[in-house]
């Protein structure tokens, strides 16, 4: 598996010039473009990364920890991930105080998603404190 790096810059360049070129005539096509272009550049990507979750799993199984923890923590960097590049394109639409908003919520679903590590971490603690007393 090869970086699509080029790929991507190409996809991403080709777009810009396409709504640019739209945007004078049609400024409401050229959103359109511009998302189905970042959907494009968002599957590309995930379509590389799928390789790399087998070598995160073989990794996990390697070292004994968790599968749920791996898929949380996999979870939370999706989300900040997804949620910065949504309020990137909110931004660019003129749109900053609801991608301020999207940003907010998406710091809150990782905060959910991490309590139940927190939990663990403090329960090893408490654990590891008990042994030594």
């Amino acid at each position: 598996m090869s970086t699509p790096i080029f790929q991507l810059i190409g996809i991403a360049f080709l777009t810009a010039a396409a709504a640019l070129l739209v945007k004078g005539t049609k400024p409401e096509l050229a959103a359109v473009i511009t998302i189905a272009g970042g959907i494009i550049l968002l599957l590309i990507v995930l379509e590389a990364f799928q390789g790399s979750l087998k070598v995160l799993s073989e990794i996990a199984q390697m070292t004994g920890l968790d599968s749920v923890l791996i898929r949380t923590l996999l979870k939370m960097v999706g989300i900040g991930y997804i949620v910065e590049f949504s309020a990137g394109i909110l931004h660019d639409f003129g749109q900053g105080s609801l991608a301020d908003k999207l940003i907010f919520c998406g710091k809150i679903l990782i905060l959910i998603l991490a309590i139940p590590i927190l939990e663990n971490i403090l329960t090893l603690v408490n654990d590891l404190l008990r042994l030594i007393s």
